[in-house]
């Protein structure tokens, strides 16, 4: 059925204002991904996370899977492709970053969740774009 997939993601119909909180919201999540990355297993934040009923590789998969996602929305095809390889970039670099924090390790298996994230999180995002572009062109009401 046609009306159920997104056209293909071209040119991003969101507003200049939305994009620019969208470039906002992921610098923050950038920042906060490098500086919990790095501190040591006893910071409050680091126990914060431990504490969750969730596994460290869905954290990992979902904190790169928003990272990913938002740029994906709005952003040109190369600056996604650059930033998705940035952020597998990122994630492997940080696991290196790990071995030097107190009670911290390396994890090939964070650096697989990390590439699952983007992964996921970039397909979601443009299947998203397509869709908001549909939704714009039909002059569908914004949520």
């Amino acid at each position: 059925m046609p009306f159920l997939s997104p056209p293909p993601a071209g040119d991003c119909d969101l507003p200049q204002e939305w994009r620019a909180v969208l470039r906002v919201l992921w610098l923050v999540g950038v920042a906060a991904v490098l500086v919990v990355s790095c501190l040591p297993a006893s910071s409050p934040p680091i126990q914060a996370l431990d504490a969750l009923p969730l596994s460290d590789k869905l954290q990992h998969a979902a904190a790169y899977l928003a990272l990913a996602f938002l740029p994906a929305l709005h952003e040109e095809r190369r600056a996604i492709v650059a930033l998705a390889l940035g952020l597998i970039a990122m994630g492997a670099g940080l696991e290196f970053c790990q071995l030097l924090a107190e009670g911290r390790y390396f994890s090939v298996a964070d650096m697989a969740a990390d590439l699952g994230g983007v992964l996921l999180g970039t397909g979601v995002g443009l299947a998203a774009r397509g869709w908001i572009g549909l939704a714009a062109r039909r002059n569908v009401p914004e949520f």
